[in-house]
């Protein structure tokens, strides 16, 4: 897929998407990596309040786009995403859970099994 975004790092990361889907058969990076590579308007963008009715305790979901403080989180999930505002970190981390970045994600589960994809 051709990525036209002029971020070395967005590109390395799709890239690095790309080859953890043909390295591990895991269809869910492939798909990250997809969403990823769209236009920055058509990205997700997601508040922590909406991850709270989507998760429950102990989830662990991947955002392709960007985490946003809006609302309230009282579950302790993790949650990998392109971008974090400060205000969903701290949210994220006040409810015990845990903010990192996709690739950290995929290092810790190569296969992805029992991980959510949020669009």
């Amino acid at each position: 897929m051709e990525l036209k975004s002029t971020n070395p790092h967005l590109r390395m990361t799709v890239r690095f998407l790309e080859k953890a889907h043909r390295q591990y058969n895991a269809a869910l990076w492939a798909t990250v990596a997809e969403l990823l590579s769209r236009p920055r308007r058509s990205r997700v963008i997601v508040n922590v309040g909406e991850l709270n009715r989507l998760l429950n305790d102990g989830d662990i979901a991947v955002v392709p786009g960007k985490v946003l403080g809006d609302g309230e989180l009282s579950k302790k999930v993790t949650v990998a995403a392109w971008s974090f505002s400060k205000t969903a970190v701290d949210k994220i981390k006040a409810a015990g859970g845990e903010a990192i970045t996709i690739p950290e994600l995929v290092r810790r589960m190569p296969k992805p099994s029992g991980v959510k994809l949020i669009t």
